[in-house]
Order: structure tokens, then sequence, then C-alpha cells
């Protein structure tokens, strides 16, 4: 690695002068390569990259495959109304109803939020008018858009943004006796994370999932799982769910579909799907060419290199490195979706002393650092990462 902490954390003069609108912050560094699990900014250093664009780019930057499907099809057919059928989006809505057990039926998006969008206006469709409510955890986060927002259960993020739409409901997680105590007959649906990232990198445990699967069941009630982060291959298994043998009604994914093309899926076993009729539901970009061919190319090399196993194993092993370091006090998430959790010490600054070192993650919470990185990272760059870390953590101690 050549990076020392004042080139890290140089900003060009462009950087300083920032165009965008302040939603994220002025950036640190300007990033303009990647290759795998590594990325390169606008001086020329060298990270790991340990985030993955939060947990996007699982098969690593600049995938050739993943590259060359997207060149082929822009030369090919860029765009067309989703009036007319291509070729990509049907195979691409096919191998992801195999995956979830057959039976279903796919919307494309184009994002997570929109994705979880959709899920929200079909449980409605489905429960009928006066059965619209849904319940979802605190701690959870569900997208951006302000009925998604409400959705998430995260108080202070709704206050700047009220009134917001109403039928939202918000229990404590993975607490079933709460979950129940929230229904009624306008419930239409409970949307749950199998692990939530933003909340924290919290799992679900498999007595919760299948007791709201029961209840779902007695009550007539849509079980919705918000996989945007989790879904194909992160945690072990091509989705979160599936660790807990349950089969939800609806399930959304987006991310790591694209492996940085922007797309998201909303999946409904039939019967709800039939819910929606001509005109319901739309969007101009949802499954265009180029987006689907990105995401045909992604299926085709996570199932060839069978992505959950690698997960499942190098998760293992960067749980076994963080544990091993002095300031962790627990490690907890599911196969590449984890959260350190930090003895004392600020998140905020050990994130931004990684950076320093070299590697790319985040605090999820003050105390917790998230680590999302390639489903292909390497034995060696998970040590490496470990290193870069320890050391962060090591230098802010003695702060």
């Amino acid at each position: 690695m050549t990076t020392t902490h004042d080139a890290a954390m140089h900003a060009p003069d462009d950087l300083e002068r920032c165009p965008l609108m302040p939603t994220y912050g002025p950036p640190s560094l300007m990033l303009v390569r990647g290759e795998g699990s590594r990325v390169w900014d606008a001086d020329g250093h060298e990270y790991l990259d340990f985030l993955s664009g939060l947990a996007v780019t699982s098969l690593g930057h600049s995938h050739p495959a993943v590259a060359d499907a997207i060149a082929e099809q822009a030369r090919r057919l860029l765009h067309v109304s989703n009036l007319f059928g291509t070729e990509h989006n049907w195979q691409v809505a096919r191998t992801l109803d195999r995956l979830l057990g057959g039976g279903g039926q796919v919307f494309f998006a184009n994002s997570g939020g929109e994705a979880n969008e959709c899920a929200l206006k079909l449980a409605r469709k489905f429960g009928g008018r006066g059965r619209h409510v849904v319940v979802s955890a605190l701690g959870s986060f569900h997208g951006r858009t302000l009925a998604t927002l409400h959705a998430t259960g995260q108080p202070a993020k709704h206050e700047p943004f009220q009134p917001l739409p109403e039928g939202f409901r918000h229990v404590v997680w993975n607490d079933l006796d709460a979950l129940e105590g929230a229904l009624d007959p306008s419930v239409a649906a409970i949307l749950l994370e199998p692990v939530q990232g933003e909340g924290g990198v919290n799992p679900a445990s498999r007595e919760y999932f299948e007791g709201v699967r029961r209840i779902c069941d007695e009550r007539g009630i849509l079980f919705m799982v918000d996989e945007v982060q989790t879904g194909l291959g992160r945690t072990g298994r091509w989705f979160g769910h599936q660790h807990f043998d349950v089969v939800p009604d609806v399930v959304t994914m987006a991310k790591a579909l694209g492996n940085g093309v922007p797309i998201g899926a909303c999946w409904a076993r039939a019967d709800v799907a039939a819910a929606f009729e001509p005109g319901d539901h739309a969007t101009t970009y949802g499954g265009q060419p180029l987006a689907t061919a990105a995401a045909r190319a992604v299926l085709a090399t996570m199932e060839a290199e069978d992505v959950p196993a690698r997960a499942e194993r190098a998760g293992a092993r960067l749980t076994k490195v963080l544990e091993g370091l002095d300031g962790v006090a627990e490690v907890r998430g599911l196969g590449l979706l984890i959260a350190a959790e930090l003895d004392g010490l600020d998140a905020r600054t050990v994130v931004a002393e990684a950076l320093a070192g070299g590697l790319i993650a985040n605090a999820v919470t003050p105390s917790a650092i998230r680590l999302a990185p390639s489903l292909l990272v390497s034995d060696e760059d998970i040590d490496r990462a470990g290193d870069i870390l320890g050391a962060a953590l090591a230098r802010t101690a003695s702060s």
C-alpha cells in the first residue's frame, strides 16, 4: 500500500467546491478506478474496498463478464419501452424465480427503494381497501421515498419530512409478542429484513422468522422480506431468509443484482402478483436491456462461482480475524455482512484511521463498523484488512 494519512484524506480542488446537494456531506477523496477488491483515488493511492458500494459490487469492481455484457449491450440495444419484451429481463426473472424456489413473478425497478415501493403498493392492492397497514421493525431500513421512509423503523429520519404517508407501524425487532400485538384487521403485510443492515447488522433469529411465517398464515397477512442488502449470496445463502427455511410471499432485492448497474426487483408468488393489473404500477427504466444484460451476467457468474458458499467461508475467516483484534468487543452478522462492535471506541474515528491506512469500511452505528467486501474476496485481502483495521484501532485507542 502506498497510502499515507495525508494522502488518503486529500480532496482534489474540484471536491472543495462540490456541485452536488449536501445529502452525503463533502467527500474525502475522489475514486476513479476499481479492480476486484481494490479501488484507486485521483492521486493514484490504492484502497481495499470492504464496503463494496454498500454491498453492491459483490463480484468486485470491473468484473470482466459484467463489463463485457454492458459494452456489448450498449452497442446492440440500449433501451426500449416496457410495452415490448426484451431477451434479458425474461431470463433474469426466470433465474431469480428459480433461486427463490419458483412459482412467482418479478417486477423490475431501478433501486432497492423502488423495489420496496412496489412491494408496498402490491400489499395494498392485494389486501384491498381498508386493509393497507404494513408492520415493520424498529431499527429497519427500507428506503428513502416517502412511503419506504415511513416503513423504515427509525423515527429520527421521519421528522424532517412529516407528514409521511399513513399506514405504517413499527415494533421491537426480533420480538414476536410485540409483533403479534400490533396486528389487527387493517394489516395487509409484515415487512422485515433477515439482517438489519443499516440498523447495525442485526440478524433475525430462526424462531422469529418461523413465528412470523406462522402468524401470517394464520391471519392471511403477506410476509414480505427486504433482501436489498442481504440478497444474492451475501449472507452465505442466495437469500437471507433461506437461513431460516421460510418461504416469503414477497421478496425485494437490488444492490448486488447489477454489480453497480442500477437495477432492483420485486418478486411475489404468482397469486399475489396477480393483484396487479396493467396500469397499476410502472417505471420507465425498470428492466431495460442494459441493466438486465448486466444482471444476467452477474447471476451467471455468481452461480458459476458458487458465491453463497464463498461468502460463508470468507465470512468465517473475516469473523475470526476481527475477533482477534484488540478493541473489538463483538462480531455479528451472516456471511460477508458483518459488524464489529467496538469496545469503547468511536466508530467514525476508527473508520477514518482505517481509510488513512488504505481500508474502506463504514461506521454503521456510533460504536460499530460494517464490513461487506466482495464475495470473491481473497484470504490475503481479508488478512490485510485485519492488519489495517487493527492498526487503526490501536491508533484510536492511544489518541
